[in-house]
């Protein structure tokens, strides 16, 4: 029988000029036979293609930058508002479009506006901040509404913030920074105030259960679709906590993000701040936390903070009482120590930035604040329970009349 011959298996190897070479013989490249993709030599040369190099260098496709318009209510504005818009003008970028909308001005603060070159809507008479956005939100062009109030300041990079949270979330249905620790006030309860309203949103989960129009953006369709803020607050109120509430009900997701801060420029005084706290937010928080039934463990809700509610009145009923049965001044210490571990935290916040003094000046108030808490919460509850509450969701309404058209109108320039 025959036997065939053994053939070696050779590895195909490349020579100096980077040509394959199937049995490792060093082979003279034929440019010519390179371009044609024909035999030369023995070896299999693959046709050239023809392809622009230059197009190697191009980026990548990707999706178009997201438009911003910033919608600032105010009511007299005045000094704050001009720093507010200041701030906003040097921003990088810039917003696509600004729009100012006058509630009610009675110092003409809205000429302020038409100097920084923004788009003003006046309201003739004052109908609220809720009203005042939904109509800058039907004016606005772009794909985000950033809403910012007239008394606070945002960071040269606030603009940018907003825009690649949603670039890069398409997700993403709203999002919400929070005040600095450096208010603009430097009075006592301004300090505190802010300084409060600071810690609460950055020790709060990102992924918040409401929203916050001081300084909050959302995708303008969603908030067309679900009718904007309810006009039923006619002041300064609740209207951007019952807006999220909205939307995290219809499964839309809302970021707290902890790097977008703002300046606040509010000086608190003690009427001022028993006035808004009680009546424009305890009250109606309460009331719209009844109507749905939530009570979700965030920001202001923490479960520490309702504990500390309990706490307080017991502070007080045994603090009155020890002048009858001085023994219960022992429960007063003991209630009193239980605060103090309780909201540990905050006071360790308060002495670290301001100091031992600053933090003993807050603890009467910071109890103070867990007391009109509680009494909110009884006096809502009461009239839950006497009064039926309307529970119709809002809808964006049509320009009411005594509101020109702004299209048309000369009064929104």
């Amino acid at each position: 029988m025959k036997r065939g011959k053994i053939f070696k298996r050779v590895n195909p190897v490349r020579n100096s000029s980077g040509v394959l070479n199937p049995a490792g013989i060093n082979v003279k490249p034929n440019p010519a036979a390179e371009q044609r993709g024909i035999i030369s030599n023995g070896v299999k040369y693959p046709p050239v293609l023809n392809v622009d190099i230059k197009m190697r260098s191009q980026p990548s496709s990707s999706p178009p930058q997201l438009t911003i318009s910033v919608i600032v209510p105010e009511r007299n504005g005045g000094a704050k508002l001009r720093k507010s818009l200041s701030a906003l003008t040097q921003a990088t970028p810039p917003p696509t479009e600004l729009i100012v909308v006058a509630d009610g001005d009675t110092d003409e603060s809205w000429r302020i506006a038409e100097e920084f070159g923004a788009k003003v809507l006046r309201i003739p008479k004052a109908q609220g901040p809720a009203r005042a956005r939904n109509l800058g939100a039907r004016e606005a062009q772009g794909d985000i509404l950033f809403f910012v109030d007239a008394d606070v300041v945002i960071t040269p990079d606030a603009i940018h913030q907003v825009e690649a949270a949603f670039s890069h979330d398409p997700r993403l249905t709203a999002l919400f920074g929070s005040y600095d620790d450096e208010p603009g006030e430097t009075n006592f309860l301004s300090q505190y105030k802010n300084l409060l309203h600071h810690y609460v949103h950055q020790m709060s989960r990102e992924e918040a259960s409401t929203f916050w129009a001081g300084c909050g953006a959302i995708r303008r369709q969603i908030f067309m679709e679900f009718g904007g803020f309810d006009e039923s607050y006619r002041k300064p109120c609740i209207e951007d906590i019952e807006l999220g509430y909205r939307l995290k009900q219809a499964g839309h997701r809302i970021r707290l993000s902890k790097s977008l801060q703002v300046k606040h420029l509010k000086r608190w005084g003690i009427i001022s701040l028993t006035k808004s706290d009680f009546f424009d937010r305890a009250l109606p928080w309460t009331e719209l936390i009844l109507r749905d039934k939530q009570f979700v463990n965030d920001l202001n809700l923490r479960f520490s903070s309702r504990l500390s509610v309990v706490l307080t009145y017991g502070l007080l009923l045994t603090l009155i009482g020890g002048f009858w049965w001085p023994v219960l001044f022992a429960v007063t210490c003991v209630l009193i120590l239980l605060l103090l571990i309780f909201n540990a935290p905050v006071y360790r916040f308060f002495l670290q930035k301001r100091g031992l003094w600053f933090m003993i000046r807050t603890l009467p108030w910071h109890w103070f604040y867990y007391f009109y808490s509680g009494l909110a919460f009884a006096i809502g509850l009461s009239r839950s329970l006497l009064f039926r509450h309307r529970s119709q969701k809002p809808s964006l309404p049509p320009a009411p009349k005594g509101i020109p058209d702004t299209a048309q109108s000369p009064e929104c320039r």
